[in-house]
């Protein structure tokens, strides 16, 4: 099984343009639409959608801008990045003001981080 990309929801392009390209560096594609009676028929939201693919070495990621509203409170769903340099990556993410999460467990400290639309994401460092 190979995952070929994750759909995420932004509240606007310019969050997606800060998070996606600005830290995580990935290449931003031509936005598209998804036609209303496709969004409609695949998510129950009747409306057009922009999509905008961003794109890196092996990942892509597929947001959906403003397709019903930022993330939820309490939630579990989340992206897993694995990160070359993770302190100097936190160190950008600091800078950007993105909320970084850390919690001690046993003898390691698990990291996330939120996109501006409280979209979670793990960040581990490469082993």
């Amino acid at each position: 099984m190979k995952l070929l990309h994750v759909g995420i929801v932004c509240s606007s392009e310019e969050n997606a343009d800060k998070f996606y390209a600005g830290l995580l560096g990935l290449e931003k594609m031509v936005p598209k639409e998804l036609p209303a009676q496709t969004a409609n028929a695949i998510f129950g939201i009747a409306s057009p959608m922009k999509m905008i693919n961003y794109l890196g070495n092996a990942v892509r990621i597929e947001i959906f801008v403003g397709a019903g509203g930022p993330a939820k409170q309490g939630h579990v769903d989340h992206v897993c990045f694995e990160i070359e340099e993770i302190e100097a990556f936190l160190q950008k993410c600091r800078e950007e003001n993105i909320e970084i999460i850390q919690v001690p467990r046993n003898d390691y400290t698990v990291t996330f981080i939120k996109d501006f639309d409280g979209n979670l994401f793990e960040i581990k460092g490469k082993s």
